[in-house]
């Protein structure tokens, strides 16, 4: 992200899809667009046009006579965005294997051996979240295909807070993965990073309907993630992933 003036459309965007991918706004609540405006401290006409954006992104939902809605928070939903990324990465995975230097998987291994895998605190398992989603979106970039990079980051904001839900509710079982596919993918075996990549992306779907309930749980009783978000709003860069 780029810094943005506080006040700016971009910076009224930020904030406003920062709220909806950490579900501050919450599951199925219909967006007061004065109450929104008035809390931002900016005009009504920015407000709309920031929500009629992060609505075509998939955040929201928009109905012609009932404005903007959050979107729900639930398994099925999951299930499917997780299909979807499986996908996507598999489909990632090939073209790096065939197209990677292996100087640029030299690199995307030593940051991927940086991470640490059992967070102690929110804030180094929110560290670790962005990390984990910077990988990604580097390895969708070594498939030197744009297409796929805008996918995997669309797919990480999706599926963030789910994600985080995982990352608190397993912080001492955590392993990271990342090491292993980018070793497979320097040694060229396309059938070990295909079976690496979908047990990495697989895990997670045991357990939806748990991370549905915490997640529930989480929005109405605290939200750190949010907390965090809306903390770390430097202009620009609303998720302060700069500091992870």
């Amino acid at each position: 992200m780029t810094d943005t003036p506080p006040g700016s459309p971009a910076s009224i965007y930020e904030r406003i899809k920062a709220m909806a991918t950490t579900f501050r706004l919450r599951p199925g609540e219909r967006i007061n667009e004065v109450e929104l405006a008035r809390q931002l401290g900016v005009s009504r006409t920015p407000v709309r046009e920031a929500l009629a954006r992060v609505a075509a992104e998939g955040f929201l939902i928009a109905t012609p006579t009932r404005g903007f809605t959050m979107r729900a928070l639930d398994a099925q939903q999951l299930l499917s965005l997780y299909e979807y990324r499986a996908t996507v990465e598999l489909g990632v995975v090939r073209l790096v294997c065939a197209r990677a230097s292996d100087e640029a998987l030299a690199d995307l291994l030593a940051r991927a051996e940086q991470n640490r895998d059992e967070p102690d605190t929110d804030a180094q398992a929110i560290g670790l979240l962005w990390r984990d989603e910077d990988f990604h979106e580097r390895l969708a970039a070594l498939a030197d295909n744009p297409e796929f990079l805008r996918s995997v980051r669309s797919l990480n904001e999706r599926l963030r807070f789910a994600r985080w839900m995982d990352l608190r509710a397993r912080r001492s079982h955590t392993r990271n993965d990342h090491p292993d596919i980018v070793r497979a993918l320097m040694a060229r075996d396309l059938i070990r990073v295909e079976a690496l990549m979908r047990q990495h992306i697989n895990h997670h779907l045991d357990h939806l309907i748990e991370l549905t309930r915490l997640g529930y749980a989480e929005i109405y009783m605290g939200n750190a993630l949010a907390d965090y978000a809306e903390a770390a709003s430097a202009p620009g860069d609303p998720l302060n992933r700069k500091s992870a």
